[in-house]
Order: C-alpha cells, then structure tokens, then sequence
C-alpha cells in the first residue's frame, strides 16, 4: 500500500511506523532520514539540502519531493510505502500527488493519529533528562523516585529548551496551523483514515491495522 502517515510531534508516529511497515511489507520513508541520508553520501540532490541547511534555511518542496519520488523508486519500495514527516503542507501534498500522477499511481489512504493539543503538551512538556548519564524521565508517564533526581546514578534532572511548556506550545501550534488544511485536503479527497490516538499503544495500533483492511487500493 501507498500512505502517508500524519500527526503532531508527541502523537505516537514514530511507535506506530514501523509496526505498519513490517505488518504492510512496505518501506518507512522518513523525510528526516532521506535529507541526513542524501548529505552523507554527498549526492547532488544532498549537496543542494547541505547548502540550505547550513543558512538555516528551509529545504524548497521541489527538491523534497524529487528526493522522496527518488525514494519510492527504489526496488525496495515496489511494494508499497509509508510516508512520515512528509507532506506537512498543502503546497506539499499536492505537489506529491502531481509527481504520484506522473508515474501512474496515488496514494491509498493517509493514516492521521489524532492527539488533542492538551494531551501533546503533556506527552512533550513533561520530559526530563539526567545531566550526567542521559536517562530519560518524564513527570506523568515514568517519573523518577525522587523528584528532580536520576534513579540510576543519582544525577541532576533538567529539562531541554524544546521540552519546555512554552516552546512546546509553539511547537504544537506551528503543527495545527500548516496541517489543518491538509488533513481538510485529504479529507476531500476520501483518503483520510482518522485515529484516536489518545488510546494505549495496541489499541492505536489494532484501529490503524482494522482501518486499513477496508482501505481499498486505488
């Protein structure tokens, strides 16, 4: 199957994908990892995403959509692909289907896990990390035996800048904004396939997995 898999930072994307892949036989195409990928090897579409990044400047969608339609070229993508982190925007989305219709085909369905703003800011806003070996608590789902204190080694705990109740909101509202018209365009576009994903992981899980037994492939 060919789909997109949507939702905010904090909404269970990353837990959901591989599962998806492995049960689906299909690839997960992260956009991160292609551009991380695409430098490294110091291809020209990789040296094109270096020279942007290093401004600090935003990678166009032409060549984002060139490297992902590069991507699910590939031999071991002919099966199908799972799509994560990309589109984020209409503009996006349908220059993805524009390059899809060139080669002949769609996508099957856009898997959206839907988290409300409130319960982001508390998977995100409540995330500590111990100064000294690293380990990662969090303040409602495990938090340390003794506040503000490592369970391992007794280290400081301290909470990262991106972490942090206001930039999370930012980070959460940045999401709502560019997103809100693309799941409206999928939804047009009978291609959404909405999830509760406030539910415990297998429950998300189970619902992605009876959800896409009625997908049909176009």
């Amino acid at each position: 199957m060919r789909l997109v898999l949507l939702g905010a930072p904090g909404a269970g994307k990353g837990t959901q994908a591989e599962p998806m892949s492995r049960e689906l036989g299909a690839v997960h195409i992260s956009s991160g990892d292609l551009f991380r990928e695409a430098v490294r090897q110091g291809t020209e579409l990789g040296r094109q995403v270096k020279s942007y990044i290093d401004r600090g400047a935003l990678v166009p969608d032409e060549i984002t959509v060139r490297m992902v339609m590069e991507r699910i070229s590939a031999p071991d993508a002919s099966k199908g692909f799972i799509l994560d982190g990309f589109p984020r925007t209409l503009e996006q989305a349908r220059a993805l289907d524009a390059a899809l219709a060139q080669h002949g085909i769609s996508l099957d369905g856009v898997v959206y896990i839907n988290v409300s703003p409130e319960e982001l800011q508390r998977r995100l806003g409540g995330r500590w990390i111990c100064r000294r070996c690293q380990a990662v608590y969090h303040e409602v789902y495990s938090p340390p035996k003794i506040s503000g204190r490592c369970d391992r080694c007794g280290g400081e705990l301290y909470q990262r800048e991106d972490d942090k109740a206001q930039t999370v909101k930012k980070r959460i509202d940045v999401y709502s904004r560019e997103t809100a018209p693309l799941i409206a365009y999928y939804r047009e576009a009978d291609k959404l396939i909405e999830i509760d994903g406030e539910q415990d992981i297998d429950r998300v899980r189970r619902d992605i997995t009876a959800a896409l037994k009625n997908c049909k492939r176009t």
